[in-house]
C-alpha cells in the first residue's frame, strides 16, 4: 500500500495536495541562499547532512564534534521559507538526557525533526537499547519534534543485514520514534521487505542509477532523502569549474547568476 507521509510532523497539520510521491528532503549544508534554491524547486523541507556541517567547520565527521555548529546553523536557517530539519549524527553526545537537551535547543531554534543514527566512526553500531534510549529521552523533553531514527546496518556492511534492521526499527519505533531511516538499502526487493516490515514511515537514501521518486513511492516509501549528495556535487562543480577556468575551456555546469543568488538572500520571516 503506497502512503504519503511528509517529511515532519508540523507538516502534517499544513494543507497539502493529493499523494503523489514521497517528501524529497534535499539535505546539505550549504547556506540560506542554496536552500531557498532547494525551497524553489518545490522541496517541502530541507534537512543539513552531518557530512557537510562537520566539512564547513574543518572537522570529522561523525564523531560528536558538531554540537555547536549544528546550533549556530540552525539559527541561520530558521529564516527560511520551509521546514527545517537537522542530522545530528548520534545526537553529538552518548547520555540520552545530553541528547534530549540539544534537541530542545534545536527546537527553539525553530527545527522541526531530528535524525539520530545508531552507528559510530568506527564502523560498529551503537546497542539498540541505547539509540532507544535516547529516542524516548528526546520525545519526553520535545514530543513536538519529528524523531526520524536511522539504523546503519546497511550503511556499515553488516551480514544479512535486513533481521537486523528490523530488530532495531522495532525497538525504536517503541521508544518513540516517528521514522526509520535505512540508508544504503541496494534494492527495490529490500526496500520492499523494509516497507512490509517497519510500521513507521520508512525513509531511505536516494541512489543515483537506483530507484526514482516515482518507484519508491509505488513501494510504500514515505520520505527520500539526498544526504551529502549535493554538498559533494557542489564541490565537485566547484572544482570542475576551477579546472575548466585553467584550462580554457566552457565550465560543465552553468551557476546561477548574480541576481538569482540576491534574491535567494531576500528576507522571507523574521
Amino acid at each position: 500500500m503506497s502512503r504519503w507521509y511528509p517529511d515532519e510532523r508540523a507538516l502534517r497539520r499544513l494543507p497539502r495536495p493529493a499523494p503523489r510521491r514521497p517528501a524529497a528532503a534535499a539535505a546539505q549544508r550549504l547556506g540560506p541562499r542554496q536552500r531557498r534554491a532547494f525551497a524553489a524547486r518545490g522541496c517541502p523541507a530541507v534537512g543539513t547532512t552531518s557530512l557537510g556541517v562537520a566539512a564547513s567547520a574543518g572537522l570529522p565527521d561523525g564523531v560528536a564534534a558538531t554540537r555547536a555548529e549544528n546550533l549556530r546553523l540552525a539559527r541561520v536557517l530558521r529564516r527560511l521559507p520551509v521546514l527545517v530539519t537537522a542530522d545530528v549524527e548520534a545526537g553529538c553526545a552518548d547520555d540520552p538526557a545530553a541528547v534530549a537537551e540539544l534537541v530542545v535547543e534545536l527546537a527553539a531554534l525553530g527545527v522541526v525533526g531530528v535524525n539520530l543514527e545508531d552507528g559510530r566512526a568506527d564502523g560498529t553500531l551503537d546497542p539498540a537499547a541505547l539509540t532507544a534510549a535516547k529516542v524516548a529521552a528526546v520525545k519526553a523533553a520535545a514530543p513536538e519534534v519529528f524523531v526520524n531514527a536511522r539504523t546503519d546496518t546497511w550503511w556499515l556492511g553488516l551480514p544479512d543485514p535486513l533481521p537486523e534492521t528490523l530488530r532495531r526499527a522495532r525497538a525504536y519505533e517503541a521508544a518513540g520514534a516517528d521514522g526509520i531511516f535505512v540508508p544504503g538499502t541496494p534494492d527495490a526487493d529490500t526496500v520492499a521487505a523494509l516497507v512490509a516490515g517497519i510500521d513507521a514511515p520508512l525513509n531511505v537514501l536516494y541512489r543515483p542509477g537506483g530507484p526514482t521518486l516515482d518507484e519508491l513511492h509505488a513501494l510504500g516509501v514515505a520520505r527520500v532523502s539526498t544526504g551529502s549528495l549535493l554538498f559533494r556535487a557542489a564541490l565537485g562543480a566547484a572544482a570542475d569549474t576551477l579546472d575548466a577556468v585553467r584550462a580554457g575551456t566552457t565550465p560543465p555546469t552553468r551557476p546561477p547568476s548574480y541576481d538569482e543568488v540576491q534574491r535567494w538572500s531576500a528576507p522571507s520571516r523574521p
